[in-house]
C-alpha cells in the first residue's frame, strides 16, 4: 500500500529519502512528504499532493532540509481525502515529533476523543496523527519507550517510523500486520516498508516481525517486542538485482515484466527440481504420509493470486484427486471455518504481506490446518507464519498490475499439484514424467507467444475505443478469462467481466451487441467444441469476437473477427500461454487510451489494510 522510508547516516537525508520514495512509487499513492531533523531548526517538513514530481520541485526550490536523519512517505488515502493536510509525515502539537504510518488504527476515534480531552489539537482527518500525539503524551526523554507505550494503546495494524527533535540521532520503528524492514549499510541505516527503497545502497536486511520495535542510532540498532523484551535475529542478504528495478530499455515496467515471464517461470520450476528432474519440495514440511491422508485443499487468495488459485482448483482435483475449495481471503476469515489437521490450506500472495490473506493464514493455523504459503518475497510475514512455503522466483515486480508473478504462481501450482498427485498414487510415473517434460517446455512456447506481440497490438488498435468487454473461457480457460478481464479493468479503466462461457446465457448475453467485444479462450483442448458453440451464440448477437486459439486451427478463423495464436500444449498447461496475449492486449489498449500502466489510479501493489 503506502510507502515508508526512514534514514540515518552522514548523507543529506532529504535526498536519500526522496530516492527511496521513488523506488517505492510503484506501490500507488496520492500524496507524499518528508520530515528531516535539522541540527539547527528542529523538524522541517514538506508535504505535497500528487506524484513525486511535485515534491521534487519543492525540494529543488528549498535551501533548507539539512541533516542526516529523517522520514518520508507516499500516502494512499484511507482515513481522510488526499490533501496536503492529510499527507504524511504528521506532527504532534508542539512540532517535536514526526511520524509516518501504514495500516489502520481501528480505535482511533476513541483515542482521538481521549487525547482531545487531555488538550491535544488535531489538524488532519487521519488516524495516523493519533500516533504523534500518543508519543507526545508518553514522551519522557526516550522516543523508543514513548512509541512502545503508545502502540500498546493501539488496536489495528501499523508500520510506523518516528523521529524527535530532541533526539537528533535516533530513529524508531515498529510493525504489526504491515511490512517493515531495516537496511544495514556502511555507516548508515534505512528503514522501509519494502526492500527496493534501499536496495541501491545495501542488500543486508533485517525483517521486523509483528509487535516488534526497532531503535536505530548512528552506532547500531536494537530490537525488542512491545513488552520490552529483547529480540535477537540475524540479518539476511537479499539476492535481488538492482537492475530489476529499472526498465531495461522497455517503455514501461509492465511491458518489461510481461517479457520476463519465461525466465520467471523457468526459475520457479528450476528451484523445485533436482538435477535428475525429480520434484523436491522440502520447504513444504509435509510428510508423504500426511499428503496421503489429506482430506481436502482450501486455496485462499485475493485479486490476481485468486485467479492462480482458481487454476489450482482444477489442477488439484485432476492430478491429486482431492476436493478443493477456493476462497476470497477477505471473506475466508469471517466464515465459520470447519478445518482440521487433514486439510491443506494453500495461501497465495505475491508479497506475503497481503492483509486479508495473512489473516486467513492465522485463522487456519489457529484451527490446526497445515498451511502452505506461496509467495514471491523471501522473509515476508506469511513465510514466517505458515507451516510450509513454496517460493515463486519472479524477482522484483514493479508494475502494480501483476504479470510475471501470476505465471510464476501458476508454475508453482502445477508443481505442487503433480507432486501431491504422485505421492497419493493418482499420477503414475509415466504421466508424471510427461507432465514435467511439457511443463519445462512451456517456457520456450511462452517466448513464441511474445513474438506475436505485433498481432496483439493490431487488435488493441481495433478495439481500444470500446467501453465494455466480455471475456469467456471454460475449464482452465475460465481463470484466464477472469485474469484477462481484471488486467483490462486495472490499467485501461474499461469495464470488463470474465465469465465461464457456459454461464453467458444466464445473464451476460443480454449485454451483447456490436459495441461489446468478446474475448474467447478457444484453444484445442477438451472443451474446444463447447467454446465454438458459445462463440456462435455471441456472433448471433452481432458482438465482435477476438479468439485466443491454437496455432494451425483454421476452423476458428471462420467464426471470429480476429484470432491470436498460441502454440499447442497439454490441456491443463494452456493458461501459461493464453494469459500472455491478454496481458499484452490490456497493456496496448491502456497505452492507446493514454493511461499510466505502471501506476493505475486508486490501486496499490501490496494491500496491507482490509
Amino acid at each position: 500500500m503506502c510507502g515508508i522510508v526512514g534514514y540515518i547516516g552522514d548523507r543529506q537525508a532529504s535526498r536519500v529519502l526522496f530516492e527511496g520514495l521513488r523506488r517505492l512509487e510503484y506501490r500507488g499513492y496520492d500524496s507524499a512528504g518528508l520530515c528531516v531533523v535539522s541540527p539547527d531548526d528542529g523538524l522541517e517538513r514538506v508535504r505535497t499532493v500528487g506524484n513525486l514530481d511535485v515534491l521534487e520541485q519543492v525540494l529543488d526550490g528549498s535551501s533548507s532540509l539539512g541533516g542526516g536523519l529523517g522520514i518520508g512517505h507516499t500516502r494512499w488515502a484511507t482515513h481522510g481525502a488526499p490533501t496536503e493536510v492529510n499527507a504524511h509525515p504528521h506532527l504532534d502539537c508542539r512540532g517535536d515529533i514526526g511520524v509516518v504510518h501504514n495500516g489502520i488504527i481501528e480505535n482511533y476515534i476513541q483515542l482521538r476523543s481521549e487525547l482531545t480531552g487531555l488538550g491535544h489539537t488535531f489538524k488532519s482527518e487521519t488516524d495516523t496523527e493519533i500516533l504523534a500525539h500518543l508519543i507526545e503524551e508518553y514522551y519522557e526523554g526516550d522516543l523508543a519507550e514513548a512509541l512502545r507505550a503508545g502502540l500498546n494503546r493501539v488496536e489495528g495494524s501499523f508500520a510506523v517510523v518516528a523521529v524527535h527533535r530532541n533526539q537528533p540521532d535516533v530513529l524508531v520503528a515498529a510493525r504489526r500486520d504491515s511490512p517493515m524492514a531495516l537496511g544495514i549499510g556502511e555507516g548508515e541505516y534505512f528503514v522501509a516498508s519494502a526492500v527496493p527503497a534501499f536496495l541501491w545502497r545495501t542488500r543486508r536486511v533485517l525483517f521486523l516481525e509483528d509487535n516488534e520495535l526497532l531503535r536505530v542510532d548512528r552506532g547500531g540498532y536494537s530490537l525488542s517486542d512491545l513488552d520490552g523484551n529483547q529480540v535477537v535475529r540475524m540479518a539476511v542478504e537479499v539476492e535481488w538485482d538492482l537492475d530489476a528495478a529499472e526498465k531495461g530499455g522497455y517503455e514501461d515496467f509492465m511491458l518489461k515484466e510481461i517479457y520476463e515471464q519465461p525466465r520467471a517461470v523457468a526459475d520457479t520450476l528450476r528451484d523445485k527440481m533436482d538435477p535428475s528432474g525429480e520434484i523436491v519440495l522440502d520447504e513444504l514440511n509435509m510428510t508423504p504420509e500426511a499428503a496421503k491422508d489429506l482430506r481436502r485443499i482450501i486455496v485462499v487468495a485475493c485479486g490476481t493470486s485468486f485467479h492462480a488459485g482458481l487454476l489450482a482448483k482444477y489442477l488439484f482435483e485432476r492430478w491429486a484427486a482431492l476436493p478443493v475449495e477456493i476462497e476470497i481471503a477477505s471473506e475466508f476469515r469471517y466464515r465459520n471455518l470447519v478445518v482440521s489437521r487433514e486439510d491443506l490450506v494453500v495461501a497465495i500472495s505475491q508479497s506475503g504481506e497481503t492483509a486479508d490473506t495473512l489473516a486467513g493464514v492465522r485463522e487456519a493455523n489457529r484451527r490446526g490446518a497445515h498451511v502452505v504459503a506461496v509467495v514471491n518475497v523471501v522473509g515476508s510475514q506469511m513465510t514466517r507464519e505458515a507451516k510450509g512455503v513454496i517460493y515463486t522466483h519472479a524477482g522484483l515486480e514493479i508494475g502494480v498490475a501483476a504479470t510475471k508473478t501470476f505465471t510464476a504462481q501458476m508454475a508453482a501450482m502445477y508443481v505442487l499439484a503433480v507432486y501431491l498427485g504422485r505421492l497419493r498414487g493418482v499420477v503414475d510415473d509415466v504421466r508424471y514424467r510427461s507432465i514435467l517434460e511439457e511443463l519445462k517446455a512451456v517456457t520456450g512456447k511462452m517466448e513464441r507467444v511474445l513474438e506475436g506481440e505485433g498481432a496483439v497490438r493490431e487488435c488493441a488498435e481495433k478495439y481500444h475505443g470500446a467501453d465494455d468487454f466480455l471475456f469467456l473461457g471454460r475449464s482452465v480457460g475460465y481463470p484466464v478469462a477472469m485474469e484477462g478481464a481484471l488486467k483490462l479493468k486495472e490499467i485501461s479503466y474499461i469495464h470488463a467481466e470474465g465469465y465461464p462461457a457456459g454461464e453467458m446465457k444466464h445473464g451476460p448475453i443480454a449485454l451483447l451487441d456490436g459495441g461489446v467485444p468478446v474475448v474467447a479462450i478457444a484453444v484445442r483442448d477438451s472443451v474446444y467444441e463447447k467454446m465454438l458453440s458459445n462463440i456462435a451464440e455471441v456472433r448471433a448477437r452481432s458482438a465482435p469476437v477476438l479468439a485466443v486459439a491454437t496455432e494451425g486451427d483454421e476452423e476458428i478463423a471462420d467464426l471470429c473477427d480476429d484470432v491470436i495464436r498460441v502454440p499447442a500444449t497439454r490441456d491443463m498447461l494452456y493458461p501459461m500461454l493464453t494469459v500472455i496475449p491478454l496481458q499484452l492486449l490490456a497493456y496496448h489498449i491502456a497505452k492507446l487510451r493514454g493511461c499510466n500502466v505502471d501506476q493505475p489510479r486508486n490501486l496499490a501493489k501490496t494491500v496491507t489494510v482490509e
